[in-house]
């Protein structure tokens, strides 16, 4: 007799980020009216599953949840644990080194998957490998549902919605900013993707040589004006690096495939109410040349981030080199990356906040000139790795499990494609993630405001810290700005 399947399995629970995913669930778990009855734990220490469950509910006693030993060096128990779970959310990184054995054991047995790397050679290698075989068998492979990439799909598609015709958005340039009141620290699984995949850029070459280019993008009027490196924007009040991060590769393939699919994906066993939903909501968004930078206050922040970039990216040439970073974070990126990863306490005081600049134009009439208009947009919450990954991963989770039936049947696609439509901007509102339509058009589409609701209200930082020289360095071969 078949067993009957658990709703979410976390496999790598006990990790640096598997363990606050836990927290984060737990917080759903028979709470109405959401539909999570059944969760399960995993990795390849039961043990040590058990204590980050334990961190997870203290001062509470743990609920008597199911833990299974799974280890992606062991084929036979991912296949078993994939058959036990409705959705499945992949917490074991670098992914380059462990996400496929878990991507395949999920397609085969038909299980939905969600992830939170950051790797673009890593998604795209997914896509390329099982797409096919994931249609088939009905498992739906999205990744990048944390930091890397919600708040960047999302707060591109709400911007885009900003533009009432006959206006026409053309370019929308996202600043990043890192804030917190102590200190923004990385922990070691982060700067290791980082480190390998500046060590393997010429994989992600080769891969994307070897398919078809994708359809190029109808953006109306002239190409952006590339400018430089470096840039200080008056209106934010912030000096400005080019960030070619993994946002961009993943907001492009959602805008490419919305260019194949102009009214979005239909879902398995959709409703009438959301194919209207669907097709509405497509209709309001528009392609447009995509790009990040990271914000600083000061010159000085802009400096230190360059030199430890320039460090990372010298050392990930050579083997040595990686070893003495992986081993020795603290020393080698000035304290910005630790084994242990951050306190509490640095969690807590950790803020971002991702400024979206969108220029375009008021009319048809304007395209052969340069943009007229401007609409700037924000996407805010709580710390990154800690906080808002498992904010946004858990929310698509729930959005998965509630609303499969208006999703698609399956394959591998980006978190743009298949919750955009949905309500997950409504969700991160709840739960602590605000969108914010700062300047533009009085005619603008409503726009959500900033609500603490679920949360307790993080004050403004003090001081701007960065933590994204190692992706910043690491991606810079990796990813292309939208053309």
């Amino acid at each position: 007799m078949e067993e009957e399947k658990i709703d979410m399995v976390i496999f790598g629970a006990s990790g640096f980020t598997g363990k606050y995913v836990v927290r984060e669930v737990l917080r759903f778990l028979n709470s109405p009216p959401h539909a999570l009855t059944t969760i399960g734990l995993a990795g390849r220490n039961p043990a040590k599953v058990e204590a980050a469950l334990r961190w997870a509910t203290a001062p509470s006693p743990p609920p008597p949840l199911p833990i299974f030993k799974a280890d992606v060096s062991d084929p036979s128990s991912l296949s078993s644990l994939c058959r036990r779970a409705r959705l499945l959310l992949n917490c074991v990184g670098p992914y380059r080194l462990y996400g496929e054995p878990v991507v395949a054991a999920c397609v085969e047995a038909g299980t939905d998957y969600l992830d939170i790397t950051g790797e673009p050679e890593f998604m795209e290698r997914m896509e390329a490998k099982y797409r096919e075989r994931a249609a088939e068998t009905g498992a739906l492979v999205v990744s990048a549902c944390g930091f890397d990439s919600i708040p960047a799909e999302m707060g591109v598609l709400f911007n885009s919605r900003q533009w009432v015709p006959p206006s026409l958005p053309h370019s929308v340039e996202a600043y990043l900013v890192l804030e917190s009141e102590k200190r923004i620290v990385g922990n070691i699984a982060t700067l290791e993707s980082s480190v390998l995949g500046l060590a393997n850029v010429e994989e992600l070459q080769k891969l994307r040589r070897s398919r078809p280019k994708p359809p190029k993008l109808q953006i109306p009027g002239p190409p952006p004006n590339k400018g430089g490196s470096l840039e200080h924007h008056n209106t934010l009040g912030l000096w400005a690096v080019k960030l070619p991060s993994a946002d961009t590769v993943v907001v492009k393939r959602t805008l490419t495939t919305l260019a194949e699919n102009p009214h979005g994906l239909p879902g398995v066993n959709e409703s009438e109410e959301h194919i209207q939903k669907r097709t509405n909501f497509w209709s309001t968004v528009r392609p447009v040349h995509f790009g990040v930078k990271m914000g600083f206050k000061s010159f000085w922040a802009v400096a230190r981030t360059i030199f430890v970039g320039v460090i990372i990216g010298l050392l990930s040439k050579v083997q040595i080199g990686r070893n003495l970073l992986v081993n020795y974070p603290e020393i080698f990126t000035l304290g910005w990356f630790r084994r242990t990863g951050p306190t509490e306490e640095e969690v807590r005081s950790a803020t971002f906040k991702m400024w979206f600049v969108g220029h375009g134009y008021s009319d048809e009439s304007k395209l052969r000139g340069k943009p007229d208009k401007q609409i700037i947009t924000r996407v805010s919450g709580p710390e990154i790795g800690y906080a808002t990954t498992p904010i946004a991963l858990v929310q698509c989770a729930l959005i998965l499990l509630e609303q499969r039936g208006n999703l698609p049947k399956g394959g591998v696609f980006t978190p743009g494609v298949i919750f955009g439509p949905t309500n997950l901007e409504d969700c991160l509102q709840e739960n602590g993630i605000s969108f914010d339509l700062i300047s533009g058009d009085k005619r603008s589409r409503p726009a959500f405001r900033t609500n603490k609701v679920g949360r307790e209200h993080v004050g403004e930082a003090i001081c701007v810290l960065n933590f994204g020289a190692a992706e910043m360095m690491s991606n810079f071969l990796h990813s292309k700005p939208i053309v």
